[in-house]
């Protein structure tokens, strides 16, 4: 098992975790070698990817929710190493992990260390990239509004709870959408562009979705006479919900021009524009995902 070897970058706040601790020692008894770093600070996530490159190691961990998700992703982006990734599911929504059926408990979710690393893609704005999804509009709002002592008691349901409590402040914005067979203009309360499926604590904007197409999942949600309840629709989840109120298409690139800049929200982190340019690399990273994971396009011969 020489390559039985792996880094865990280990978000700040799950430092006392016991069960993070225990997973990592039974980990360590099935033979893995598997050393932990924790970040204290912003860049910390970058900097150590990269001390674990230079220290030889093949598989890293990133422990956290999909904003640290992310930013290892783009610090091996970066780096352009081969090394493979894998999740240890610690955020308070996890809404990549659930859409990928990668396990809550610690412990399980290591043992995917065990499955061979499969190519999947990555998202990007502007650059910037995202291995989950790009939201925007009202729910993109609701996610950044949303306090994080209410995501430590609700988990995913504190964003339902925000945007109920938020109905007042609704406000749609402006934009011309432009892919490979698809165009459509106006105002719209909410957006999805999804490499994954879900987000803000399970709304499942792209439903279809999965990360090895080389595709963005696009879903819009124009804004109708009855705003409240077709937002009430959006965060009450559900595949037939989203269908009923949405505006979807599939592209390889999607190019967005706005009156007024737009908040666009990036596997947690906000970005804005008037200019928004998405594209996707295809099988990007490597990652250890469950054999059987939804989000894996399966060929079509079923082979």
């Amino acid at each position: 098992m020489g390559d039985a070897k792996a880094l865990l970058i280990l978000h700040g706040k799950q430092a006392l975790n016991e069960e993070v601790r225990e997973g990592v020692r039974q980990q360590r008894e099935r033979g893995w070698e598997l050393a932990v770093r924790v970040t204290w600070e912003a860049g910390d996530a970058r900097r150590l990817v990269l001390e674990a490159l230079d220290a030889g190691y093949p598989t890293l961990i990133a422990g956290g929710g999909d904003g640290t998700l992310r930013e290892v992703a783009e610090a091996l982006l970066l780096s352009r190493a081969d090394a493979r990734l894998a999740l240890l599911p610690l955020g308070s929504a996890n809404d990549f992990a659930r859409a990928a059926g990668i396990p809550l408990e610690p412990l399980e979710a290591l043992a995917l260390l065990n499955e061979p690393a499969r190519p999947v893609d990555v998202g990007e704005m502007n650059g910037q990239p995202f291995v989950n999804m790009a939201t925007g509009g009202f729910g993109s709002k609701v996610t950044a509004s949303t306090s994080e002592e209410l995501k430590r008691m609700l988990g995913g349901g504190a964003y339902l709870l925000t945007g109920l409590s938020r109905f007042a402040e609704i406000q749609s914005a402006r934009g011309h959408f432009r892919g490979p067979g698809f165009e459509w203009q106006g105002e719209f309360l909410a957006l999805g562009i999804g490499n994954g499926r879900q987000a803000g604590g399970g709304q499942l904007l792209c439903p279809q979705a999965t990360i090895n197409d080389g595709l963005l999942d696009v879903c819009i949600v124009p804004a109708p006479a009855d705003t409240v309840g077709t937002l009430g629709t959006l965060l009450s989840g559900g595949l037939l919900g989203v269908e009923a109120v949405s505006v979807s298409a599939r592209v390889a690139w999607l190019e967005v021009e706005a009156p007024e800049s737009i908040n666009i929200n990036l596997d947690g982190e906000p970005f804005s524009g008037e200019h928004l340019r998405f594209d996707v690399r295809p099988g990007a990273l490597r990652m250890h995902l469950p054999a059987n994971s939804p989000l894996l396009r399966r060929p079509e011969n079923g082979g």
